[in-house]
């Protein structure tokens, strides 16, 4: 449920997008009536008000998201509230100027700012963001922690990378699809292998690791 939760604005971003496709002609008439006519190809109006209906609906959605939290007193992650600001600034951008781009391109300024928030942690203020986050769940030598962070800022880079070669060279549609699957995917992937190397290093129980 906790997943779930977390996943919740793109959860209802691809829903919105799969109703919105399966009712071009709705869906088209709607943004047209409400945020102004679009041009293009039938096609690409029935395209491009999907993405805005989705994208609309993440928004409100991200709003829900964060006001549950905070009415329950519950605290607010960074990264929650970084991707809730850039979901906002450029889900807005495509809603006002009708470009389905600026949404396009918000995974991957997401990760590149997670690639920059660790790297720049580890280098400029000399601290293990990583480690300092999941220390006192799990307890790891130092190296560790830092090989782990440098191959997270690393697959966040290239995940940014991977968004926009799908966004660039594939359809709206598919690159939905992406987003939703594949980026997931990906993510869950690389915290298996993370988990199974962590694993190697993790100290018995009861017994403290000797450099953590």
């Amino acid at each position: 449920m906790k997943i779930l939760f977390d996943l919740f604005p793109l959860v209802v971003f691809f829903g919105a997008f799969r109703l919105a496709k399966a009712f071009p002609d709705w869906t088209t008439a709607i943004v047209a009536a409400s945020l102004g006519a679009i041009g293009g190809a039938p096609e690409e109006r029935a395209e491009l008000s999907a993405v805005i209906v989705a994208t609309l609906s993440a928004i409100a959605a991200t709003f829900v998201q964060i006001g549950y939290l905070l009415a329950r007193r519950h605290p607010v992650k960074p990264t929650v509230w970084i991707s809730a600001a850039l979901v906002v600034i450029f889900g807005g951008l495509t809603v006002w100027l009708h470009n389905a781009w600026f949404i396009k391109w918000k995974p991957s300024i997401l990760y590149w700012i997670f690639t920059l928030i660790l790297v720049g942690g580890r280098w400029i203020w000399k601290r293990n963001f990583l480690g300092m986050l999941l220390s006192t769940e799990l307890e790891l030598p130092a190296r560790i922690w830092d090989q782990l962070l440098y191959a997270w800022a690393g697959f966040f880079l290239l995940l940014g990378g991977a968004n926009l070669a799908v966004a660039y060279g594939a359809t709206t549609e598919v690159w939905v699809n992406f987003k939703t699957f594949g980026l997931l995917g990906l993510t869950v992937l690389f915290s298996v292998l993370s988990g199974l190397y962590m694993a190697r290093y993790l100290p018995p129980a009861g017994q403290p690791s000797s450099d953590a």
